[in-house]
């Protein structure tokens, strides 16, 4: 595969470049990757929004999750 790295002033990389057809190869190969539509229930969709705004409101109410498994694991 031909690719070409596209880097910022500081050499830092920002992006590749895929010719068109070895584009057009892969979606063959594997499909529209990340054009895919989920089918997520709305109420599923109400209590992520939900959770969500519960964590804005209370940030420090919300657990480090290293430190929650860390515990799990200890009391197993």
């Amino acid at each position: 595969m031909s690719l070409q790295f596209i880097s910022d002033s500081k050499g830092e990389t920002t992006g590749v470049y895929i010719p068109i057809n070895e584009w057009n190869e892969l979606k063959l190969k594997f499909g529209e990757m990340g054009l895919v539509e989920f089918d997520i229930p709305g109420w599923q969709m109400d209590e992520v929004r939900e959770r969500m705004q519960e964590y804005k409101c209370n940030p420090d109410q919300a657990l480090d999750f290293d430190q929650t498994l860390n515990e799990i694991e200890g009391e197993l």
